[in-house]
């Protein structure tokens, strides 16, 4: 997948961290990868997250690019409208969906719910 943009779902961020190869090599020669800032608070307000998770989840911070949710980034926030109101999405999951179609990436997720929405741009995690 030499080339490609990727945006990681909540889900994808965990299967990375805990060694999930198939995601490993997949991202291995991505031009791009980043994660909501939805993503991030996800992941840190995560039930019995340990010291070490932390630690390794903030490694990982320095190797992707976090896409904060701002006032003015309104192409973003017109994006977000659109997939709640076309898809039916949760908030938190038009938000995820919104960042990677603005950075012009695939959005990598394991949500099955997310994936039979039927929203552009969302990719099943690859096999391990």
């Amino acid at each position: 997948m030499n080339g490609d943009r990727y945006v990681l779902d909540t889900n994808a961020v965990i299967a990375l961290l805990r060694g999930h190869l198939g995601l490993q090599r997949f991202l291995r020669d991505a031009t791009w990868v980043g994660i909501s800032i939805i993503s991030k608070l996800e992941f840190l307000v995560f039930p019995n997250l340990t010291d070490a998770d932390e630690a390794l989840f903030n490694r990982f911070l320095e190797r992707v690019d976090v896409v904060d949710l701002t006032d003015g980034n309104v192409s973003l926030q017109r994006l977000v409208i659109k997939l709640r109101k076309d898809f039916a999405l949760k908030l938190p999951d038009a938000i995820i969906v919104a960042t990677a179609l603005d950075a012009k990436a695939n959005l990598l997720t394991d949500d099955q719910r997310l994936l039979r929405s039927g929203a552009p741009a969302t990719k099943p995690i690859p096999a391990d």
